[in-house]
């Protein structure tokens, strides 16, 4: 009978409602704004009866029945807080019968009904046997009495069971019960899990130990399945099991049949339903449990009757008359010939949604979720095609049955309901094979995820959201794959384990995924686009703000692109200018009014109609329409349309309103403006899609739930049902992350611009020239002498001083000083000249579609080219340039940083000799246009084929041996050339326009992992859909390699300038996006200064943290106080529990306190707040859930800030939640604790680890230092010293605060090549060259740690020069005012000293601008 397998009756305890059909039906959870969730009858009767028919005279109508709602009642963030105790079945009566008792532990609850009804079934019908049970969720082992009750249940056990045991601290746990005891127990099955968990199976005398040897037959066949097709351990148990008589007859017939055993339970246990469970525990106890074994001695053994089990993989529905379709052509026979007419579905024109399903849920009938949204999809005229797999491999389902037999895909989108990676579920994946078998699907992947390890009413009470083992396993991994839209469905009932749609979440889920759907289908002349732009600071001047993106440049781009395909984009300009000015009205402000162009403006009772949470607003913003985006009685809606598109511009945070509001310990709800936008975009505009343009706006960082938003959160509420793009920059994967998971976006990566190095300038270059000509002339006593002078005055002149050992230079003459001295002099001047000229910085900003020139690849290929390589066994190419000499790379860089000349000079030779190698690599592929050809001609290979055999060097050979290396290994470059060579067609590859269409087309986007294409050239090509890393993957080896030579250095430089004394404590700030650049490198340094080090599990994730002994340490352990970005914790929670777990397994260690800065302080603590040592321990801090950032930076970029003790009480506030692994489920407000570690530090550092992104940039950096904060809280004020680690070179450095603060002055700000290449975008340029100066002031307002020199400087570039004073003005008013404004206020406050000339310039030239401004 083709597809099909055994009849629903046989397996399934359900009513056929196939014989109901002419009554045209289909049921489904209804939409219902307060209705969060069913309980378990209630939903499945919904969802199964036939009450809830919704066609009447072929009109469809949506349900309005009322559902139960549960109230939360766990405790604010808690995780699993069930019990199992609701699991422990106790035999009534006995009546004689031996009693076995069974203890189980599973990852997830569905076993939980069809096990309890295995167990009753048993009690009540068997005479040889009773049976009591308890089983236990893995996650519930955290808990300590649940521990201790398992440890008990397991100690008085005849059997154990386990199965998907893969997070590696509870798998620790369940090993250390259940081994001691393995040998008393009568058996032990463990199905699919760790390792060290699969080693305790037991039954008889099949081992997994026998399973392991060499001769084993069986160990044979999972690992030649494992080379043929990459199974997973799972997978390759699912085809033993079907080749298991063959594999069998090879063994001793004793072992046979203990091996057939655990066969058998393997598949009782994958059948899942009681009836296979029920013969599952029959079978296991009258051959293996001694009780039961000896009272049934003469009797008649019960048959083990075969499992009753479904296909491996088919398609499933609900109502079928049969269970499964094991061909699509079977299913849609039925489907579309039966099913769809009478539920009022036309089959020819339905989208079609395919749903992956979890077999396991159809085993044991936890399927009322999976209902719920299928019976949603349908009442919305969809057709479903819900697919399951057997293992956890869902690929070979997906390529069976989402096609029809002439291979055209029949789906429009697809939604992975199992929360799983495709390829792998939790233990392992398969990311490259998942990404391939969907992009040749080619259909938008959703990833929905239900509740496994909290209870609805935990999910619901947690400000974090969703708990972060499932974070970890069901978000991360999937997005790996591709997938979007992590949305929870299903909530998990308390009582019975089982699983319930969440009403609203299965609404907002179905009509997403229509939407999605609609994006394929739909005509794209009549398709809607809303592309949104940002303004922030908000200011006319700041419209269109981006990360090194010329946005109104890209959405010329994107408007072109957008035309060619056949969107209807009216008359908008192709010019970008144009486009500027029909948005900002005038990007000269020439006009009197501020306001940009209103597209609409939305009076109150619209907005309360169509906005169903305006209501909720008002306890923060009071009544609409209120004063923000709004014309005092409408709500404004910024932007202009052109045919089907409109540009938009999303309004601000809303702080510039209320000042006071950055005081606020939690972000508050978005303003009436904010709100009206997204309704506007949603229902009157009626948008198909929405394009997020550039990194990035404040959508993804409104209030809610880190990870899992419920319908209460407003990034969930405000982008609604909208599908959304979000452009991001390739450099800011954890930002980019926070967009998909918290506004369901899609992202699509855009190149930042390439990073060239700084060059020299002005007394600079000068410098560089005097010691060019020393070089020349240092044995000539008169004229070399000379020069040094020169050197020492004109490095007064560039305010050296600061930065270099400089003698006194009224008193100095290079005449008395030997020639070691004066080598000493120039060569640390030559060091501190060579750091700012090989400074890299991005120039300019990036257009979106066009990829680098030449030499814009060359600027990034040599960056690429000087880092070692070990993963890939590549050496950098300086590493192989120095080898040549005899000399070994590192050893170079030392000598160099101390300023020893001849290293400098070697340096900066090899350096050259790299470039010019890279340069030949590059021109061999560039053409006359100074673009790079994709793929070298065949003529070039055989040319240099032949050249080889004449002796000919390779051209970059050539230009190192050039440059003044002619011993150099051409065999030694040949790996690294080749890299770079794949490194070339990266860059200037380009997807970037097609990433966004094939977005708003409806298709599946690439997937690439974002991050610093330098480190990890993977990275290129952009145009993808970014993901992070899989959290549990950091900090990896090479990481914490690098991370203890940072810190090395970093207490070698410490205590050289406090008389060999270690500091006791550091102050340290974590981001998300650095630690995924670097694999995790600054949480090590947190680590490392703690003296604990990260252990990897079976499966190479990192889990687990052991203490270092003092002995192998060689230091003191150092105390830390770890500030987390808001990111780093919704990213990386579950390496905050590491750091947590590290730094109180360090101050619970008993050691002399003189050796043990943690421990010393946290008893001084638990003494000082009357708290145990563990709580005084808390050393990992960061933001309330679901708020970001110490809003420093948004309160000096306003300028609404009083004093610094503001921006201190701010910092304190809102960062001063603290993390702690007892209690992993919230993030709890600790101000005591959090000053009283601060007031204990002595230092403060941070991370720079790449060249794109540096300390005046961004805000992020001034907004989360510490370095004023601890000074006042300190007893002795004594300011803490503030260190910088940089790590953006193969030279790793550490420096003072001062010094990356003038360092990156002269580098970006005060450098022409970095301010000409600004100006040259226009109206964006003077934007981002203010933002530096802003973010300046902001580290003299945090550290104080900015020279004079920088602002007095800066405005003799700026302002006193009248040429480039009036290229400002005429650019960009706007911001040129804000910048006059931020001298005023550098010297108002006291971070600047200048003459009154200056002011009084500035002053008038303030008054100047907004005349122009305001038309006068």
């Amino acid at each position: 009978m083709e597809g099909r397998a055994t009849t629903r009756e046989e397996v399934i305890d359900r009513p056929n409602l196939a014989s109901s059909r002419k009554l045209k039906f289909f049921t489904f959870v209804p939409r219902a704004a307060q209705t969060p969730f069913l309980t378990s009858s209630e939903a499945k009767n919904a969802a199964l009866s036939t009450a809830a028919f919704y066609q009447t005279n072929g009109v469809q109508k949506r349900s309005a029945m009322s559902m139960v709602v549960s109230d939360p009642t766990a405790s604010k963030g808690g995780y699993t807080a069930t019990n199992a105790e609701s699991r422990r079945i106790v035999p009534e009566d006995v009546r004689g019968r031996p009693v076995m008792k069974i203890v189980y532990v599973v990852l997830e609850s569905q076993y939980q009904s069809s096990m309890t009804a295995a167990v009753k079934r048993i009690n009540a019908g068997s005479d040889n046997m009773a049976v009591e049970c308890v089983g236990y969720l893995l996650e519930e082992l955290r808990n300590d009495e649940a521990f201790e009750a398992f440890q008990k249940d397991v100690a008085d056990a005849n059997v154990f069971i386990g199965s998907l045991i893969f997070v590696q601290e509870l798998a620790e746990k369940v090993v250390e019960v259940v081994e001691p005891l393995r040998d008393q127990l009568d058996a032990v099955l463990v199905f699919p899990s760790m390792p060290e968990v699969m080693r305790m199976n037991k039954v008889g005398s099949f081992t997994m130990k026998n399973l392991g040897q060499s001769k084993s037959v069986v160990a044979d066949f999972m690992k030649k399945k494992k080379q043929e097709d990459g199974s997973s351990f799972e997978e390759g148990m699912l085809k033993l099991l079907r080749t298991l008589p063959k594999v069998l007859k090879f063994l001793p017939s004793d072992k046979a049949a203990d091996a057939r055993t655990f066969m058998m339970s393997f598949q009782y246990w994958l059948g899942g339903s009681p009836e296979n469970l029920q013969s599952l525990l029959q079978m296991v106890a009258q051959d293996y449990v001694e009780p039961v074994k000896k009272f049934m001695v003469g009797k008649e053994k019960l048959v083990n009757v075969e499992p009753v089990l479904l296909p491996d993989k088919a398609i499933w529905h609900p109502v079928a008359p049969s269970i499964v379709f094991e061909t699509s052509t079977a299913y849609f026979e039925w489907y579309n010939k039966e099913f769809c007419p009478d539920a009022g579905i036309d089959p020819k024109n339905a989208r079609t949604i395919g749903l992956i399903l979890q077999k396991s849920h159809i085993n044991t009938k936890d399927d009322t979720h999976y209902v719920s949204l299928i019976s949603e999809l349908e009442s919305r005229g969809a057709r479903v095609v819900p697919i399951y797999s057997g293992g956890l491999d869902f690929s070979g389902p997906v390529e069976e049955f989402f096609y029809d037999n002439a291979g055209n895909v029949v789906v429009d989108t697809v939604i992975n309901l199992t929360g799983f990676a495709l390829v792998g579920g939790p233990a392992s994946q398969d990311h490259k094979k998942a990404a391939k078998v969907l992009k040749k699907l080619n259909r938008p992947y959703m990833c929905a995820v239900p509740l496994v390890f909290q209870s609805f009413e935990e999910w619901q009470a947690s400000e974090l959201g969703l708990h972060p083992i499932q974070v970890a396993l069901q978000v991360s991994l999937p997005e790996i794959d591709g997938a979007i839209e992590p949305i929870i469905y299903a909530g998990r009932e308390g009582a019975t384990g089982r699983s319930v749609p969440l009403a609203d979440r299965v609404n907002l889920l179905a009509d997403r995924a229509m939407k999605w759907s609609n994006l394929r289908t739909k005509p794209k002349v009549d398709k809607k686009i809303a592309i949104t732009i940002f303004s922030f600071p908000p200011d006319k001047g700041n419209v269109g703000t981006a990360a090194y993106l010329d946005v109104f440049d890209s959405i010329k781009a994107v408007l072109g692109q957008l035309k060619a395909e056949g969107y209807n984009i009216g008359e908008a300009p192709l010019d970008k200018t144009a486009i500027m000015e029909s948005v900002l009205n005038d990007p000269e402000a020439k006009i009197a009014s501020p306001e940009l162009n209103v597209a609409y403006r939305m009076n109150t009772d619209e907005y309360y109609e169509l906005t169903p949470y305006a209501k909720d607003l008002e306890e923060n913003w009071g009544p609409a329409p209120g004063n923000l985006n709004s014309d005092g009685q409408n709500l404004v809606i910024y932007g202009k349309q052109f045919g089907n598109v409109f540009i938009g511009v999303q309004p601000s945070f809303g702080y510039e309103g209320d000042p006071m509001r950055l005081l606020f310990a939690k972000s508050a709800s978005p303003h009436h403006g904010f709100a009206a936008y997204y309704t506007y975009l949603e229902k009157i505009f009626e948008a198909d899609a929405v394009l997020h343009f550039g990194t990035h706006g404040s959508l993804e960082f409104m209030p809610g739930k880190q990870v899992g938003m419920s319908g209460q959160c407003y990034p969930d509420r405000l982008i609604n049902s909208l599908p959304s793009a979000y452009l991001y920059a390739a450099n800011n994967p954890s930002e980019a992350t926070i967009a998909k998971r918290r506004s369901y976006s899609a992202t699509v990566s855009y190149l930042t611009p390439p990073a060239e190095n700084a060059g020299l300038y002005k007394g600079l270059k000068e410098l560089k020239e005097l010691i060019s000509s020393f070089q020349g002339l240092r044995g000539n006593e008169g004229r070399g002498v000379a020069i040094v002078n020169s050197i020492v005055s004109t490095a007064y002149t560039c305010n050296l001083d600061k930065d270099v050992d400089l003698p006194p230079l009224d008193t100095y003459d290079a005449k008395t000083d030997t020639a070691e001295g004066r080598d000493n002099i120039v060569g640390q001047v030559y060091s501190q000249i060579m750091q700012i000229e090989s400074r890299l910085l991005p120039c300019g900003l990036h257009t979106v579609g066009v990829p680098p020139t030449a030499e814009e690849a060359i600027a990034t290929l040599v960056n690429i080219a000087q880092l070692d390589r070990p993963e890939d066994e590549l050496e950098g190419l300086p590493r192989v340039i120095a080898s040549s000499i005899g000399r070994e790379i590192n050893e170079i860089y030392r000598g160099n940083n101390k300023g020893i000349l001849a290293d400098v000079e070697l340096n900066e030779k090899i350096t050259n000799a790299a470039r010019a190698a890279t340069r030949a690599l590059v021109e061999q592929s560039t053409d006359s246009d100074g673009r790079v050809k994709e793929v070298k001609n065949m003529f070039d290979e055989v040319g240099n084929f032949f050249g080889s055999m004449m002796g000919a060097k390779k051209p970059w050979t050539a230009a190192i041996i050039k440059a003044g290396f002619p011993d150099v290994n051409e065999d030694r470059l040949q790996p690294v050339m080749t890299y770079l060579e794949f490194c070339l067609n990266q860059i200037v590859k380009d997807n970037e326009l097609g990433g966004i269409m094939e977005l708003l087309n409806g298709e599946f986007l690439m997937p690439a992992p974002g991050g610093d294409p330098i480190r990890n050239p993977d990275v290129l090509p952009t145009g993808r859909n970014m993901h992070a890393l899989d959290p549990s993957s950091i900090p990896t080896a090479a990481a914490v390699e690098v991370s203890e030579a940072v810190v090395r250095k970093l207490l070698e430089k410490l205590a050289d300038d406090n008389n060999g004394e270690f500091p006791e404590s550091i102050a340290f700030t974590l981001w998300g996006t650095d630690n995924i650049k670097t694999y995790g490198e600054s949480l090590a340094q947190v680590l490392a200064l703690v003296g604990v080090r990260p252990v990897s599990d079976s499966l190479g994730r990192v889990n687990k943290v052991e203490l270092i002994p003092l002995e192998e340490l060689g230091r003191p352990r150092v105390d830390v106080v770890v500030s987390c970005s808001g990111v780093f914790r919704d990213l990386f929670i579950n390496q905050m529990n590491l750091m947590d777990r590290g730094i109180k397994m360090a101050a619970e260690a008993d050691e002399p306190l003189d050796q043990n800065f943690v421990r010393k302080h946290a008893l001084e603590q638990a003494e000082e707040l009357n708290i145990s040592l563990r709580e005084a321990a808390c050393r990992v801090f960061s933001n309330a859930a679901g708020s970001y950032s110490a809003n420093v930076g948004l309160a000096i970029e306003n300028g609404g800030w009083e004093d610094e003790g503001q921006l201190q009480e701010q910092f304190l506030t809102r960062k001063g939640f603290a993390f702690n692994a007892d209690k992993p489920g919230m993030m709890e407000q600790q101000a005591d604790l959090f000053k009283s570690a601060l007031k204990r530090v002595d230092v403060t550092f941070q991370n720079l680890d790449s060249s794109e992104i540096s300390i005046t940039d961004v805000s992020h950096y001034y907004d989360s230092d510490p370095t004023k904060v601890v000074q006042g809280l300190r007893d002795d004020k004594k300011k803490p010293m503030s260190m910088m680690a940089d790590t953006t070179t193969a030279n790793a450095q550490v420096r003072s605060l001062s010094e990356t603060v003038r360092l990156d002055a002269r580098t970006k700000l005060l450098n022409p090549k970095f301010y000409e290449g600004m100006l040259s975008t226009g109206y964006e340029g003077v934007r981002e060259i203010q933002k530096r100066l802003r973010n300046t002031l902001g580290w003299s307002a945090t550290a104080g740690e900015v020279d004079n020199f920088v602002f007095e400087d800066a405005n003799g570039v700026f302002i006193e020069d009248a040429e480039m004073q009036q290229r400002l003005l005429d650019t960009n008013p706007n911001a040129f005012r804000d910048m006059v404004t931020t001298f005023l206020e550098a010297n108002g406050r006291g971070y600047w000293e200048t003459s009154d000339e200056n002011i009084e310039r500035l002053q008038e030239l303030y008054a100047e601008v907004e005349d122009r401004i305001e038309g006068v």
